[in-house]
């Protein structure tokens, strides 16, 4: 999730159309479209096997205080912790955040290729594990906590989430889970007009679910298994509605920034940033805000930035904000997080492959596109879709994919082009078997139903 810093007060909203004009600021030339990859991570300590709580000798900030003090990194701080890194000035814009539980997340700079998001990926990797090595730290790659209960899930010293926590079990019943005991990949990719956002917007909230069955890797609660392949994914659809889902207005006739914009005004707010504090306003309206009427603030008017915020707390499976946000995939191991940014690029930054996804899609009704989310984290590849199943789906989507990264030839120095990335989903769709049921196979066979296994095997 975003971390805000303080710095030169927002452009004041004056009117919906404000809002409308920031999202369409969002539009990019071909040539200047780019590629943000974010992963999350469990942390865990590698003798115990237990959470890593944030004070202490081997602890989230001692972790990130070793970051700043080995390599390139700077703190922001809240409240007088730091919460988070970002690289000096002049270096490139990635971060690293913390998700409420602790899951350790990089947000990568905006890159060109999908080589270049390798490269970013494994020098990430090399920090964290040559760092967490020295602490008995390490990392591990799932879609939701495989071992710890709830109660066992440290907190994070963000004030948002603060917020969050209280408001959560208002709104759904697996709220709480999603923000301490989730964690995903997701890519972040840009559009050239409005009509090329609706178009990509449309194709991957349909595919979604597919991503989801291919990326699934949450088969356990709590050291047992849980008969999902995807808990992620479930919990997801148990998790405040109003702010969730499918979108399905994105397939009407109309659909626009406006009316995104109009979606999102709708959406309750969790909070207001003020003076380097967050204001809890949860439930509230933006439309008070915008008129003044915002309970806890009154006669306070909103900025473009807090606009910005309010998007952020938005959860749908793919999110708009100034670029498109794929949100639909379980955590997983490094070469899958180079896989997933490489699936959705190949789909939709190639003129070709985006046009033949929506043909795949194009006549899938509101209530198909809804089945499959809610059947995919339970059966993943296996699930039966009209004749077919998400298997034979997800193979026409790699075909695809794979199309458009050639047609892009972005060639690395071994003359590679960006479609090796895709070769762990080759291997999914090939044999049938996610990594979750991959897992499941583990646990059931030589682990002898020990969830310790999974992280002296599957930790990076």
């Amino acid at each position: 999730m975003s971390t805000r810093q303080d710095g030169v007060p927002g452009a004041p909203v004056r009117s919906r159309d404000d809002l409308v004009a920031w999202l369409a600021e969002g539009v990019k030339p071909r040539e200047d479209w780019h590629i943000g990859t974010e992963h999350e991570k469990f942390v865990f300590h590698t003798g115990e096997l237990t959470p890593v709580p944030y004070e202490g000798e081997r602890s989230i900030s001692a972790l990130m205080k070793a970051l700043i003090a080995r390599f390139d990194w700077e703190p922001i701080i809240e409240g007088g912790k730091i919460i988070a890194l970002r690289r000096a000035d002049g270096v490139p814009g990635a971060t690293i955040s913390l998700e409420p539980g602790g899951q350790f997340e990089l947000s990568g700079s905006p890159v060109g290729t999908l080589h270049e998001t390798a490269e970013e990926t494994q020098d990430h990797f090399h920090e964290v594990l040559s760092v967490g090595e020295a602490l008995g730290i390490g990392f591990l790659g799932l879609g939701f906590s495989p071992k710890w209960t709830l109660a066992e899930t440290p907190r994070m010293p963000k004030e948002r989430y603060g917020i969050m926590t209280r408001y959560m079990p208002k709104v759904g019943k697996r709220g709480l889970d999603m923000m301490y005991r989730t964690a995903t990949i997701q890519v972040n990719l840009d559009f050239s007009s409005e009509a090329d956002m609706v178009k990509k917007l449309r194709v991957s909230l349909a595919l979604q679910p597919i991503a989801t069955a291919l990326f699934a890797s949450s088969p356990f609660t709590e050291g047992r298994l849980n008969g999902f392949k995807s808990m992620r994914g479930e919990v997801w659809r148990d998790t405040d509605p109003a702010r969730t889902g499918m979108l399905p207005f994105a397939f009407e006739p109309g659909m626009g920034f406006e009316r995104y914009v109009d979606y999102a005004l709708e959406v309750p707010m969790y909070f207001v940033y003020r003076s380097g504090r967050y204001v809890d306003v949860a439930g509230a309206s933006f439309r008070d805000f915008m008129e003044g009427r915002l309970p806890g603030l009154p006669g306070e008017l909103p900025t473009l930035e807090d606009w910005s915020d309010h998007l952020t707390t938005l959860f749908p499976e793919v999110r708009l904000k100034r670029f498109l946000e794929m949100r639909g995939a379980d955590g997983g191991p490094w070469q899958r997080i180079c896989a997933l940014a490489a699936l959705w690029v190949g789909l939709l930054y190639d003129q070709a492959a985006l046009d033949a996804a929506w043909s795949l899609v194009a006549d899938w009704t509101e209530e198909e596109r809804e089945g499959l989310r809610a059947a995919v984290p339970r059966s993943a590849l296996a699930t039966p879709f009209r004749t077919t199943t998400v298997r034979e789906i997800a193979r026409q989507a790699l075909w695809i994919a794979r199309t458009g990264l050639r047609s892009r030839r972005r060639i690395n120095a071994a003359s590679q082009d960006e479609s090796i990335y895709l070769g762990p989903l080759d291997e999914v769709v090939a044999s049938g078997e996610t990594l979750a049921d991959e897992l499941i196979a583990r646990f059931e066979g030589p682990w002898h139903g020990d969830i310790d296994h999974v992280f002296e095997e599957y930790a990076f």
